[in-house]
């Protein structure tokens, strides 16, 4: 025996077989480690919903993020517990801040201790505001090259005519815009409405984050042919009969309106109504129509009336007017009637009186 434990060989399988021994013991002890690193895993859980906890009532807080990424890293099962059930939630809790602006670290709840987390961004800038609600007109809007030519946008209004704006006092403060746009097809020459979407800008039209009741208005759009206002005036022709004369030529109306494209219906000046006086042969009211410019599609008168005041002149009357105008030869005189009377009243008177004498 003592002999086998001298030699070297056997010496050797037993340092070997003690070295196998001492291998498969160590690899025994770390087994469960290396079982437990190759269990870990990282993931990113993209657009969690931020809650947020404050006055709600009177406040407005601006610049919290609406979602954030998390990371979570640890065991496995956990970490796929995590993703699939998404029972955890972040938050900013500003509840006992004053008004003003904030640096405040986002929290996180109902995530196992196991896991690492970590939010993107995990501190967020915040302005808590006072709450303000405002009434404001809406200003209905379209693109006026839509319209047809040879009509006009006549009028715009929105139903209701007014929105309430929430939102921070710096947000009211700043909104300079109320609009609803309309859209449409273009060529349009009819009226129409149309719901549209109020919205609330600054002065260099920037949107602006307030809340708006309501958000929808009904827009009324109506649209009319171009016309415009322009004076009659009369244009004589003809002549009147010898027998006649025209004391007064009045007419109604005074103005028409004419429709159709602006660029012509703003170059007229007045529209001409011919009158022949040849016709006029009565004191009573003319109607005479109105001719239509060039352009022009339509006119509110198609007639004008035209009240005649005249003097008819009879043919004795014109017989006897040459007639009177010569000269009367002057009448006898009077006192030399009565000499002559006179005279021969006395040669009577002699010679009665030379017969009583004889």
């Amino acid at each position: 025996m003592d002999k086998m434990m001298d030699s070297p060989w056997v010496l050797r399988i037993i340092a070997l077989f003690l070295a196998f021994l001492l291998f498969f013991s160590v690899r025994t002890e770390l087994s469960p480690l290396n079982k437990a690193t190759s269990n870990e895993q990282t993931d990113v859980i993209r657009d969690v919903p931020v809650d947020v906890y404050y006055d709600n009532e009177n406040l407005i807080v601006t610049g919290l993020p609406e979602t954030v990424d998390v990371t979570i890293e640890g065991p496995m099962a956990l970490v796929l517990k995590a993703k699939g059930a998404k029972d955890f939630s972040i938050f900013a809790d500003l509840s006992n801040l004053l008004l003003g602006e904030h640096d405040v670290k986002l929290q996180y709840e109902n995530i196992s201790e196991k896991l690492k987390v970590t939010l993107d961004p995990a501190t967020v800038h915040v302005n808590i505001e006072e709450k303000v609600t405002q009434e404001f007109r809406v200003d209905p809007e379209m693109n006026k090259r839509l319209i047809e030519e040879g009509f006009i946008l006549k009028e715009m209004t929105a139903n209701p005519p007014t929105v309430y704006v929430t939102g921070a006092k710096s947000a009211i403060e700043s909104i300079s815009y109320v609009k609803a746009t309309v859209t449409g097809e273009q060529g349009l020459k009819e009226s129409f409405s149309q719901e549209a979407a109020v919205k609330v800008l600054d002065r260099d039209l920037n949107k602006l984050d307030v809340t708006i009741e309501p958000e929808i208005v009904k827009v009324q759009v109506d649209i009319a042919e171009y016309s415009r206002e322009i004076p009659v005036v009369l244009k004589e022709t003809g002549q009147a009969a010898e027998d006649i004369t025209i004391n007064s030529l009045t007419f109604t109306p005074k103005m028409v309106k004419v429709y159709g494209r602006k660029s012509i219906i703003d170059s007229l000046t007045s529209i001409p109504i011919t009158v022949d006086l040849s016709k006029i042969t009565e004191s009573k009211t003319y109607e005479f129509d109105v001719k239509l410019p060039d352009g022009v599609t339509k006119i509110s008168d198609k007639k004008i009336k035209v009240k005649a005041d005249i003097t008819k002149i009879e043919k004795e009357e014109q017989q006897k007017t040459p007639a009177s105008t010569e000269e009367t030869p002057p009448p006898t005189e009077e006192p030399n009637v009565t000499d002559e009377n006179t005279t021969t009243d006395k040669n009577t008177s002699t010679e009665e009186s030379e017969d009583i004498d004889s």
